[in-house]
């Protein structure tokens, strides 16, 4: 009995060493695909999806940028279009996504960096955002919050 004892005993201390629940810093596979189709839309050159893939389409929605807050997915939407306004000016986007931190069961929060190849005509960008995700019944995960700069 006491070698059973020490291999059930051996077996639990693997289990508990090795983990069974996911890392903290994992992001959830929706929200890197999301993140994955974005770069795509954004690379198209077709913003309209770009915010369509992942932003909450509500008034609430939270975009604070270099010119502080915006309200709602519509006024987003337009200072987008403004702001990259031709194929040139939005360039090829990559992002990196750095930690996923689980702030309980319906939310999420992504620190990430973006950068934004413009080729010779323009400078290229680069800076870093958070965003604030929501796990949504009838949508999925959806980007309620979001602080780039």
């Amino acid at each position: 009995m006491g070698n059973s004892i020490s291999w059930f005993t051996a077996t639990i201390l693997v289990l508990v060493a090795c983990g069974t629940d996911k890392p903290v810093n994992e992001v959830p596979s929706e929200v890197a695909s999301k993140m994955a189709a974005q770069e795509a839309a954004w690379n198209a050159g077709d913003i309209p999806s770009f915010m369509d893939i992942a932003y909450w389409q509500d008034d609430a929605l939270l975009f604070v940028g270099s010119k502080g807050p915006t309200y709602g997915f519509e006024a987003t939407l337009n200072n987008y279009l403004k702001s990259y306004a031709s194929p040139e000016e939005m360039g090829q986007l990559r992002f990196e996504l750095l930690e996923w931190k689980t702030l309980g069961t319906k939310h999420g929060f992504l620190l990430g960096s973006w950068a934004l190849d413009r080729g010779d005509a323009l400078e290229d960008l680069s800076g870093h955002f958070t965003l604030t995700w929501e796990l949504k019944p009838d949508v999925g995960w959806v980007i309620i919050a979001d602080h780039s700069s």
